[in-house]
Parts: structure tokens; sequence; C-alpha cells
């Protein structure tokens, strides 16, 4: 556990972090919602057999970390990574994943600490701000079958909160099995661990924040590409096969990076560590192998 300005940040970690004399070659995985760190628990042990020091922290607003009143717009949440990162000792430029919301994250990061990301991996979110964005929201078929909850979750005054409460487990759970092409790939006991992370207090008020920031992070982004310009590292996009993503990767992507490569993941929908961990590891291996990362 780790605290900055007044939030915890629960992290979990795999390898010797540099601080104490361990490697400072660094792989960071950002989760999504609604997961937690346990997301990344099956690629860990062999990124870190790779040689990498590996960190997977609980963003604010999951898991073990706090559940402040604000502060979840992405740059604000960046501002916890990097002093998460500080706090481990981390000075080498990093490969910095991240998925479904925690993509958002990443993608802040990369933009407002661009020198301190080597490789960036982008899987399976809309990018506020984007052109592609506004389309997929506007597009009925992406925003009714997939992203209707980004809608739902955005409405002011604690309407979902009241609406979910009591209902949590179906309710979550529907997204484990709905946006999945292996609906096994997140167990029933893996969605119990995820539901009592979410049905703790104010987990679920603090989960739903990230989507009501979308407005405050749009805006952010368009700033920060307007002032900054797009990314320049190498930028990879991972899509399940069965999800909505590979679609607009490509075009999104390319909106806010100039070296970008996309790649499917088959046989898989929205949550790709655990449908498909040992594809995902091929494709990460690869894309730091050939982009000169070692």
């Amino acid at each position: 556990m780790f605290e900055h300005a007044g939030v915890r940040i629960h992290y979990v970690t795999a390898g010797t972090p540099p601080s104490n004399g361990g490697n400072d070659r660094t792989i960071v995985l950002l989760h999504g919602w609604p997961q937690t760190w346990w997301e990344w628990r099956l690629i860990m042990e062999p990124l870190r057999s790779d040689g990498w020091f590996v960190v997977a922290p609980d963003y604010r607003g999951a898991g073990g970390s706090s559940k402040p009143e604000s502060g979840y717009d992405k740059q604000t949440m960046t501002g916890d990574v990097k002093a998460l990162l500080d706090h481990l000792g981390v000075e080498n430029p990093i490969i910095l994943v991240g998925h479904d919301l925690g993509m958002l994250v990443a993608y802040a990061f990369a933009s407002l600490h661009p020198d301190d990301v080597e490789r960036l991996v982008l899987m399976e979110a809309p990018i506020p701000g984007t052109e592609a964005y506004e389309s997929v929201l506007a597009t009925t078929r992406f925003s009714e079958a997939t992203l209707w909850h980004f809608h739902f979750h955005g409405a002011p005054d604690n309407v979902a909160e009241t609406l979910i409460a009591g209902s949590e487990f179906p309710y979550l759970r529907s997204f484990y099995v709905k946006l999945s092409a292996n609906p096994d790939a997140i167990s029933l006991s893996d969605a119990e661990r995820y539901v009592a992370d979410y049905t703790a207090p104010g987990a679920m008020r603090a989960g739903l924040e990230l989507f009501r920031a979308f407005e405050k992070d749009a805006d952010d982004n368009r700033r920060i590409l307007s002032d900054k310009g797009k990314l320049t590292m190498p930028v990879l996009g991972l899509g399940g096969t069965a999800s909505f993503f590979l679609p607009v990767a490509e075009e999104m992507l390319s909106e806010v990076a100039d070296n970008v490569t996309v790649r499917p993941i088959d046989d898989s929908g929205h949550w790709i560590a655990e449908e498909q961990p040992e594809t995902l590891l091929r494709h990460l291996r690869e894309f730091i192998r050939t982009t000169g990362g070692g």
C-alpha cells in the first residue's frame, strides 16, 4: 500500500523493485472496470520470468485503494500512478499496458509523461475527445449493444447506484458473460471476487465516477493533443475479435499517435487477459522485441 496526496493506492508486484536493487525494466498493468489488479493474475509471473519488474495497481476507487469523493478524471489518476512509480524507484521509461478504463488512464499517462513511456499498449476502450469516440457513441449498433452503459453510468445524481443497489452480482456478472467470447474465462469465483470489491463501501460510486469524468477527459485529451501533438512512442492496439474495439482501433489510435500497430486477439471478447492470456503474452513479447524494447 502506498499513499499519495491522501489517497491510498493498493498495488501488487512481481519481481524486486528498483528501490530495493531490483530490475529497472518495468511493465505497468492498469486494469479495467469492473475489475481490479486480479485481471492480470495469469500474465504477471510469466512477465516476471521474462525479466520484468511488474506493477499492477488498483487505481483509485477500485479494489484495495481509497474511494475518494473526487479525482476520477484520468489526468488526476495518472498522478497516482506516477507517484507510485517514483515510490518504487522506477526511473527508466516503462512499458505501459492499459485495458478498458485503465486504457484511458494509460493514454493520459503517456500524453502527460511521454518521456517516461517507452512502449504503450492500449486495449478495448474508446478514447474520449477523439472523433472515433464520438462516432462510436453515435452509432446505434455500438451504443445499444455494447456501450449503452456509458450513458447509464454517466447519469448524474447517483441514478445508476440507486438502480444497481441490491443487484450488484447479476449486474456486474452480466458484463463478464455478455462481453466475452468465452463466458467461462471469468469463473464464478473470480466474479465473486470482483463483485466483493465493487460492493465495498463507496466502491460502486467510485467506479461510476470514472464514467462521469468522461467529459472532462475529452476536454483534457483534446487540449493536450493540441498542445503537445501526437504520441511518438510505439503504440500497440489489441482487441478481441468478438468485441467492438478492432473496427475502430486503427482510426482512433491514429488520431492520437504516430506509430500505431493494431493486432486482433482471436477467440476473445473484451476480457483479453483472462480469455486469452497466452495470446496476450505472445503479442506483448513480439511488440517489445520488434520495437526495440528488449
